[in-house]
């Protein structure tokens, strides 16, 4: 405000000067006529307004009309007018200055936002090129408020983001702006502007979806530059977002890719030594049992065992490897559901031995659309997990039902249970329960396999547990269309 009335005041006494310079030099040193004198006086009057605006001009021009008519209109040396026909042109010269003035002084003000905003659209490229240059969401979210601060000048500037209850502020020394303006601009979605303390709060919207808050001070900026700052800010935090999801798709894609491989390989380079060894085991066992002591039949016998289970091991995890990479053609046929329960109990019984087996299907399911061996394939893993995790006494129950546009089929347990978090872990390659995998004997490998032949069904799998009442784990294959089912 000072610097304001210091400018007006030297502008008052600047034009008093100009035209009292002009009257010296026309009635001491150049001898015009009254035309000469107006024209003048006229132009230094719009060059003042273009420098120091409306109100110094109107002033110039009443002091410039009262110059004139003192010094050049007759009777000179007093402010009487004698002919009526210089009201005429005092009058007009007036109008003449003051429109004039106006004009200049509209043409500078629109001149000055012309440049304003053209500063304004320089620091938008400015700050958007650095908002551009993060690819990182945390690195991204701590920098804005300091590009903020660098592009527009500004004192201090914070962000506001929901999700984590977190503002990101500009630098260590930077005074904090009022957080509960700010999570009301976010929560109001409304842009607020206190000129007084040079303070604007703004909605950072993806859309018309508010997803955070700004805070800016010590800057003027328009509504549409406040606009162009959030949604900048809104697409390069989205942005930031989709390339490290992106890369971490990617990483995850490439490291699925290289555990394939390895795993190919190495069951590749299993296959060999342990065919051997098999088949040696086997014949010291067949062909010379009465001369082996009975310490080293037993040992061989340990031998004998340890190679079926590593073989077992070997084809499971060739078998992921080969389901993964899609090298495993399925033969998708309509297939009863029954005849997919059937074939996996036969395939199971003697794991299962003389244990209770519940069936509860109905007998009027619609076909599926499946590879009725690998479908059986899934019912037997399951199966096979229920018999290894649940005490041997307590049954095993089958049921079938259509859900849908699926069939959904499951295997009930009375086992220990599996906890929240590791049913999300449950179908991992290798996986098993923190709590069994030194009780029961197993490779890991019969869920993940499971799960992925569903996958390739275009299917589902689950399980729903409670610790201490058992598991569920349930499987969804699609009904096959336009097949009439025979009874």
């Amino acid at each position: 405000m000072q610097r304001f009335l210091a400018g007006r005041t030297i502008g008052f006494a600047v034009s008093i000067t100009i035209v009292a310079g002009i009257a010296f030099l026309y009635r001491q040193v150049l001898l015009v006529n009254q035309t000469t004198v107006a024209l003048t006086l006229l132009l230094a009057i719009l060059a003042v307004s273009a420098v120091w605006g409306m109100a110094v001009s109107v002033f110039m021009s009443v002091v410039a009309m009262l110059v004139f008519n003192y010094e050049f209109l007759p009777p000179i040396g007093t402010f009487t007018i004698a002919d009526p026909q210089n009201w005429v042109a005092l009058g007009a010269f007036l109008v003449t200055s003051i429109m004039g003035s106006q004009l200049s002084a509209r043409i500078r003000r629109q001149a000055d936002e012309a440049h304003s905003r053209r500063r304004e659209i320089e620091r938008l490229y400015k700050f958007s090129q650095k908002l551009l240059g993060e690819g990182n969401v945390i690195q991204l979210m701590n920098a804005i408020p300091n590009y903020l601060v660098e592009s527009f000048e500004a004192g201090a500037a914070e962000l506001f983001l929901p999700q984590k209850e977190k503002f990101y502020r500009s630098g260590y020394g930077a005074a904090h702006l009022d957080e509960e303006k700010m999570k009301t601009a976010y929560l109001r979605d409304e842009l607020t502007i206190e000129t007084q303390q040079s303070v604007c709060f703004v909605p950072v919207r993806l859309g018309v979806r508010a997803i955070g808050s700004l805070g800016i001070s010590g800057a003027r900026l328009s509504r549409q530059t406040l606009d162009a700052v959030s949604s900048l800010v809104a697409i390069a935090i989205e942005r930031a977002r989709a390339v490290e999801q992106l890369s971490q798709t990617e990483a995850e894609r490439q490291g699925e890719r290289l555990k394939s491989a390895l795993l190919d390989s190495v069951t590749h380079d299993f296959r060999t030594p342990l065919t051997s060894m098999k088949a040696a085991v086997t014949s010291l066992l067949g062909g010379g049992c009465e001369q082996i002591a009975p310490q080293a039949h037993e040992l061989l016998s340990i031998i004998d065992e340890e190679c079926d289970r590593l073989n077992h091991l070997v084809e499971e995890a060739s078998e992921m490897a080969r389901l993964e990479a899609g090298e495993i053609e399925l033969h998708y046929a309509p297939t009863s559901v029954e005849e997919i329960i059937n074939g996996a109990l036969a395939i199971s019984k003697s794991s299962l031995g003389g244990r209770e087996i519940q069936v509860n299907a109905a007998s009027d399911l619609p076909l599926v659309e499946a590879d009725l061996g690998r479908a059986q394939d899934i019912l037997v893993k399951l199966v096979d997990n229920a018999n290894l995790y649940s005490p041997k006494e307590e049954p095993i129950t089958i049921t079938a039902e259509l859900t849908g546009d699926y069939v959904t089929t499951s295997v009930a347990d009375h086992g220990p249970g599996i906890d929240d978090l590791e049913q999300g872990m449950i179908f991992d390659k290798f996986y098993r329960g923190k709590d069994q995998r030194y009780l029961v004997r197993g490779t890991g490998m019969g869920l993940p396999i499971a799960k992925a032949i569903v996958a390739a069904h275009k299917g589902t799998i689950g399980v729903t547990s409670q610790l201490g009442h058992g598991s569920v784990f349930s499987f969804s294959l699609p009904i096959a269309r336009n097949v009439e089912r025979t009874s």
